[in-house]
């Protein structure tokens, strides 16, 4: 018999099968979970780390239903360092014969 306190055993993933599933970086993983964006990982043991595949699913389906806006390319012209020199159109030389 089924006790009313037993739940339903969740499977859980590794890192090699997360990232099979998340083709994420481990530091931008590791960035998401501290800002509460990516499910928490959770310790089996002190060298073994799992997330729960039912709470990872369901974040990558809520992220296919969001859509995210790129960062704007950034500003070549502005760079401190080698900047990239702008081209005028009055500055090119002339195609007319002499």
């Amino acid at each position: 018999m089924i006790g009313i306190n037993e739940t339903a055993v969740k499977r859980t993933i590794r890192r090699k099968q997360l990232r099979e599933i998340i083709p994420l970086a481990d530091s931008t993983i590791y960035e998401m979970e501290q800002r509460g964006e990516f499910p928490r990982r959770f310790a089996l043991t002190p060298r073994c780390v799992v997330w729960d595949l039912a709470e990872v699913e369901a974040w990558l389906k809520l992220r296919r239903t969001i859509s995210i806006r790129r960062s704007p390319h950034p500003d070549v012209t502005l760079r401190k360092t080698s900047p990239v020199k702008v081209r005028d159109q009055d500055q090119r030389p002339s195609s007319s014969g002499a």
